[in-house]
């Protein structure tokens, strides 16, 4: 019986080009907004990642009870020995050492008197050792305006609105008047590589970027880092996986009782993300639940319509004798081969579609100018397994569901009508 149906579904196109048409397009559509929001909400949470928490976060359990402080006094010491023993335990991970410090930039005038002072924040990290992957993270080569990335120890990137306010740009020395890790005061000279900029208000209004050990030099803190971030190679944020790699490393320092004993803390974990993280899944949830509910009804009076439209056939196959109940199963086969066609070449549209944005995505930098919060400048898609089935619910259920509510009306045929309704 399947494969009559099949050819009745191939040869008579009235009855099979349609509903696939529609059921294919809801299901791409679903497909691929699943995917857009994914990837946006991800996109979102990697960027804080890659610039402030990392997916894990190790800290000394003091530096972990006031990391909104930077304390830079609670640092973790021998930092190098410790990011070896990381790198061991846990090599599918990507580790970095950084420093997070504040301080006054002073700008001297050819008398070396000061010209112009501004409140900065400043970043240590990595950016001479071969084959680091901390430029590409910061994106710092894209983000340069003027000048050049740091070549050797002692040269820092200023942000371009933060050098323009203090009338200074590359080739200038500054002087940065802070704290070392002791408590003492560090003055320290620097000299400007170059200028970047992020089109973000946070980053750009006093940022400071400079080389780990040029940061450790100025602040006292040889051997020393304020946190090691760690980043899944995946590119997204695997909250369990994070969860399972932190349990293993503090479980191993469990009976330490010294206040400089390391925890790592995962990104979830951390008080500055663990609500948006938890709120962007339930906004990924709502958003996708709210539109495979619409597509659904969408669907499911497209499939009604379509039983409703076939009463005229249904009239002449009872007026030959074929019963009720045959009439009714041949329809929901009909309705399942439809349902499938249309889910899986939906599926196959939405997920190219998902592709394209995920690979090449869309620049909003000129939208995000001046923005008070780290948003991405490319929207792009994440293609996660979900998409792969998640058109099924829209696509194979609504459509059947709708013939299942539409053949109700089988039932209530009487023969007798049959006649003065076909005369019609």
């Amino acid at each position: 019986m399947i494969r009559f149906l099949l050819k009745g579904l191939i040869r008579d196109k009235s009855r099979s080009r349609l509903p696939i048409i529609v059921v294919a397009l809801g299901v791409m559509l679903t497909v691929f907004l699943h995917a857009y929001i994914t990837g946006f909400m991800g996109d979102t949470i990697e960027m804080n990642a890659r610039f402030t928490n990392g997916h894990l976060r190790v800290m000394t359990r003091a530096y972990a009870e006031n990391t909104s402080q930077i304390p830079n006094d609670l640092a973790i010491l021998d930092a190098g020995a410790l990011m070896d023993s990381l790198q061991e335990q846990f090599p599918d991970i990507e580790w970095a050492q950084r420093i997070h410090f504040g301080g006054l930039i002073d700008v001297p005038d050819e008398n070396g008197e000061t010209r112009s002072q501004g409140p900065a924040m400043g970043i240590g990290l990595d950016l001479l050792s071969p084959g680091t992957k901390e430029i590409e993270r910061l994106s710092l080569a894209k983000s340069l305006v003027r000048g050049k990335l740091p070549e050797k120890q002692g040269e820092v990137l200023l942000s371009e609105e933060f050098s323009q306010k203090l009338k200074t740009g590359p080739g200038d020395t500054v002087t940065l008047i802070g704290s070392t890790m002791f408590g003492s005061m560090s003055i320290h000279n620097f000299v400007i590589s170059g200028t970047v900029s992020f089109g973000n208000d946070i980053l750009d209004r006093g940022a400071v970027i400079t080389d780990i050990g040029g940061a450790q030099l100025a602040l006292d803190m040889t051997d020393a880092a304020g946190e090691i971030l760690g980043f899944q190679q995946e590119g997204f944020y695997e909250n369990d996986e994070a969860l399972k790699i932190a349990g293993q490393f503090n479980e191993k320092y469990a009976g330490d009782t010294d206040e400089y004993a390391p925890v790592m803390q995962t990104l979830g974990q951390q008080p500055s993300m663990s609500f948006y993280i938890q709120m962007s899944d339930y906004w990924a949830f709502y958003i996708t639940l709210v539109f495979v509910l619409a597509m659904s009804l969408v669907l499911w009076n497209a499939g009604l319509i379509g039983g409703l439209r076939r009463y005229g056939e249904i009239g002449i196959r009872l007026a030959m004798g074929e019963e009720k109940r045959h009439v009714y199963s041949t329809m929901i086969v009909e309705s399942v081969m439809i349902g499938i066609a249309g889910t899986v070449v939906g599926t196959l549209f939405g997920l190219f579609f998902a592709f394209l944005l995920q690979k090449y995505g869309i620049d909003i930098s000129v939208m995000m100018q001046g923005a008070s919060v780290m948003m991405p400048m490319v929207i792009r898609a994440h293609i996660t397994p979900v998409d792969y089935y998640i058109g099924f619910l829209p696509g194979l259920l609504s459509t059947v569901l709708g013939t299942l509510l539409s053949g109700i009306g089988i039932f209530k045929r009487q023969t007798a009508k049959l006649f003065k309704e076909l005369e019609t």
